[in-house]
């Protein structure tokens, strides 16, 4: 991957022992991190991805790099566009088209924030440390750091942090996870960043406000039958990925009861619907399990699991963890757990202490 000096910035820079590469898209949360890192005596230098847009490439690195120069701190660009693409934009293209719904923002994180473009600054400028405006937190326990839940409960973002290889934490910085996002608005206001009122996105980064199926829009399409658990015919669609588990509008069929997705069998081509009692599920199974924890608890400990993002972590017990697999029962039924999201484990502290890909649900009497 590219890295390239923006404008103002030297190439010739080199880092000391106390630089930070910090994560910065322009936007008030990098760069209230950017003022809280110099207040601790950091090294600050900005890093942003150059990525697919929905405005278009170079939109995010224009406003870094311009917030950068307004706090005096060097700012660099990384050609991460073809990356982007392969790593993320495809396989969740993919993953729709498999009947799946996918997570990018952990696929982004885990695959080029915290791996490939990491690996590219180390290869440019020596070991580094990274930082970034997450909500979420690095706790040290003796020799051992953790990912953590961000103070701000709405905000958290540790379920998307939870495909970090468990190397990196020590040499992480994340120093939002103990504010929350009005904190952090009054310290921007305080310091007169010109962003501390620019309003965030609450859309995946490459489809902007149109939502994801702005990316679908050109596949073709595959007319199938959508159907309640009995196999009866409600309706037809026009293809499986346009569907996700536990949606209920835009089905396409009349009904008075309220209708949810159940699941999706894409080598059937088929939607299947019903009540709302029937998508919730408590056996929940997920695929490549990343162990956050120093080792795995034992089966039969009770944790707390999120099958998605905007859902608090509910208790569970651990049936199964290891290298590959991890199965957990929820103690009480979960909305909408859907094959392709994340299911993430915390501890009763709020570390992480596993994640994976969602791949089997039943619910159990």
């Amino acid at each position: 991957m590219l890295i390239e000096p923006s404008p103002g910035t030297s190439r010739g820079y080199s880092p000391g022992p106390g630089t930070v590469f910090l994560l910065m898209s322009g936007g008030v949360d990098s760069s209230v991190a950017a003022l809280l890192l110099r207040r601790a005596e950091f090294d600050v230098v900005g890093v942003t991805m150059d990525i697919p847009g929905p405005k278009g490439r170079g939109e995010d690195v224009r406003a870094a790099a311009e917030t950068a120069r307004e706090m005096g701190i060097p700012h660099y660009a990384a050609a991460a566009g073809e990356d982007f693409r392969r790593l993320v934009m495809q396989p969740f293209v993919s993953s729709y088209l498999d009947g799946l719904t996918p997570n990018p923002c952990s696929d982004c994180n885990a695959r080029l924030k915290f791996g490939l473009l990491w690996d590219s600054l180390d290869e440019v400028f020596g070991p580094i440390r990274i930082a970034t405006g997450h909500y979420a937190r690095i706790v040290r326990e003796g020799s051992h750091f953790f990912l953590a839940r961000g103070r701000d409960a709405k905000k958290d973002q540790s379920y998307f942090l939870s495909g970090l290889a468990r190397e990196r934490l020590s040499k992480a910085l994340m120093p939002l996870g103990d504010l929350t996002k009005d904190e952090v608005r009054s310290l921007a206001r305080e310091a007169g960043l010109p962003v501390a009122e620019r309003q965030e996105s609450m859309e995946i980064c490459f489809t902007g406000e149109g939502n994801y199926r702005r990316l679908l829009d050109g596949l073709s399409t595959s007319p199938g039958l959508v159907v309640d658990e009995s196999g009866a015919v409600l309706g037809t669609h026009d293809g499986v990925f346009g569907f996700t588990v536990g949606q209920r509008r835009g089905l396409g069929i009349a009904s008075r009861d309220g209708l949810y997705v159940l699941r999706i069998d894409a080598r059937g081509n088929r939607v299947v619907v019903g009540p709302r009692e029937r998508v919730c599920r408590r056996r929940v199974r997920a695929q490549g399990t990343n162990l956050l924890y120093p080792g795995p608890p034992s089966t039969g400990y009770t944790m707390f699991g999120k099958t998605r993002s905007r859902s608090d972590p509910a208790p569970c017990d651990l049936v199964m963890l290891n290298g590959e697999w991890m199965e957990v029962l929820f103690h009480e039924p979960q909305f909408a757990p859907a094959p392709g999201q994340r299911l993430v484990l915390y501890d009763d502290a709020g570390r992480v202490v596993a994640g994976g890909e969602i791949e089997y649900c039943e619910e159990v009497g």
